[in-house]
């Protein structure tokens, strides 16, 4: 990806001219950034996904403001994100906490502390880095009794998540891509029925989700 910050196509979706036709369409496009599924390590996966949007009608400065306001990543990231708060600023560094709820036949809370990255390759062109640097399972979330889990505890369904975004002001609008790599548990002997589908769904669902939430909550802002 860092090769084509400075030659070639920004854009991952201008990779190809389909691609291209059906994002600019205001499709929502997601597929594994290379193969057909997540990549086997002993007793885990990687989930290695793509994902693009066009939101018309904005800016860049619109849309890095949109997404730096991590105070309200509850209310234009529900249900998914239930909580959200800036915990430091430093320029274009950040520390933030999102407590995320993952439902598909389970419900999973986890608390997450996150390092974000913001740089401009040009007036037009930005990139963000984001890094889970906590991602802790809570049990009886909401409750009285509820209890934080030590980090890489639990059902494992996201132990790591690292997020590659780009943005691009052209067009009339704001492109918008997001690469997420996550970690997460293999999937047990015996219990493929059950938590099968909520691994290899969940990371393409969530990305969608991601994507058409921060296009919405743009459309919404510059109306």
């Amino acid at each position: 990806m860092k090769q084509t910050l400075h030659g070639g196509a920004f854009l991952w979706s201008d990779g190809t001219s389909e691609t291209a036709l059906k994002v600019r369409e205001g499709q929502v496009v997601a597929q594994f950034w290379s193969g057909r599924g997540p990549v086997k390590i002993p007793n885990g996966l990687i989930h290695d996904w793509i994902g693009a949007a066009w939101a018309p009608g904005t800016t860049v400065k619109a849309t890095l403001a949109l997404l730096q306001d991590y105070d309200n990543h509850t209310n234009i990231y529900q249900p998914e994100v239930i909580a959200s708060k800036l915990l430091s600023r430093h320029g274009n560094d950040f520390e933030i906490y999102l407590r995320l709820l993952k439902k598909k036949v389970l419900t999973v809370v986890l608390d997450t502390d996150h390092r974000v990255q913001y740089r401009s390759i040009n007036p037009t062109c930005w990139v963000c880095d984001s890094y889970t640097t906590r991602i802790a399972e809570v049990e009886d979330a909401g409750e009285a009794n509820e209890k934080v889990l030590p980090p890489d505890t639990g059902y494992g369904f996201l132990w790591r998540l690292y997020s590659y975004w780009r943005f691009q002001e052209r067009d009339g609008g704001v492109y918008l891509e997001c690469r997420a790599i996550s970690l997460s548990r293999d999937v047990p002997l015996g219990l493929g029925w059950i938590v099968e589908p909520i691994i290899e769904k969940l990371p393409k669902e969530s990305l969608i989700h991601t994507l058409e939430c921060t296009r919405q909550a743009l459309h919404i802002r510059s109306h």
